[in-house]
């Protein structure tokens, strides 16, 4: 099954530097996706499996940044895994997108990755839901953390880093399920303003990593105390991170 094509939009992101078709009514990629790819420190030459790929923008993203990877996805509905082929192949990035789910991960994806990203679906369940089906499955905490968590682990290598965003909330149960076998945890918040709480973090653990727990100081995503108008407000920082493919792993050291 795929989407019909007046039912997509072909989205601009970094800038347009890349290029994204998706669905116009269902779950849309936004900055989330962006972000998680920026925290990714993966390296030419290193393999990444994006977990939960969607349309293929945090993957896709990564691999503008941090080009010669090579890229695998798993991706639970077969029309958003089939948007996810095609945005890479009219990208020109080599990406090998499977379909299927955490509990039964396909074949070709029974390896080792240096890197497993994730944007697991943060609101809880007993939300209202969605009346759009794709979007409610995207966007709604169907399988638990642990189990993105464990299904990381098992295809990372020994000493490969899982990088994850997720909602604030989340972070505890995050933390809870890392052992055994994933440490060297760190948590950079994303926060809306300055002085306002976290909505987002992103959560970066390495398998068999042994240093201590580190949690960050904010990454401010917007300037000033409220939002002004219909234009943007990203601040320096966040603007290039999120137009210009800037490298946020560094804020992680």
């Amino acid at each position: 099954m795929t989407f019909p094509a007046d039912q997509l939009s072909r989205d601009a992101f970094l800038c347009g530097r890349l290029h994204l078709w998706q669905p116009i009514k269902g779950y849309r990629a936004a900055t989330d996706p962006v972000l998680l790819a920026a925290a990714c420190p993966a390296k030419s030459g290193q393999s990444v499996l994006d977990l939960g790929c969607g349309a293929g923008a945090a993957a896709l993203c990564l691999a503008h940044r941090v080009p010669g990877l090579t890229l695998y996805g798993l991706e639970l509905q077969e029309d958003y895994a089939a948007l996810a082929r095609r945005n890479a192949a009219e990208n020109g990035i080599p990406f090998h997108v499977e379909t299927g789910n955490l509990a039964t991960i396909p074949a070709p994806l029974k390896r080792s990755f240096d890197h497993v990203i994730a944007n697991p679906p943060y609101y809880p369940r007993s939300g209202s839901a969605s009346p759009i089906t794709a979007r409610d499955m995207a966007l709604r905490a169907e399988t638990p953390l642990s189990d993105w968590v464990r299904a990381a682990a098992r295809r990372l290598a020994p000493g490969g880093w899982l990088t994850l965003i997720a909602g604030a909330d989340s972070l505890p149960d995050l933390l809870a399920c890392l052992n055994p076998g994933m440490g060297s945890a760190t948590v950079l918040p994303l926060a809306p303003r300055a002085g306002k709480p976290a909505l987002r973090i992103i959560l970066r653990a390495r398998k068999t990593g042994r240093a201590a727990f580190r949690l960050l100081a904010p990454f401010v995503l917007h300037q000033g105390d409220t939002h002004d108008g219909d234009r943007e407000s990203y601040t320096p920082e966040a603007q290039t991170v999120l137009r210009e493919a800037a490298d946020l792993s560094a804020s992680f050291r």
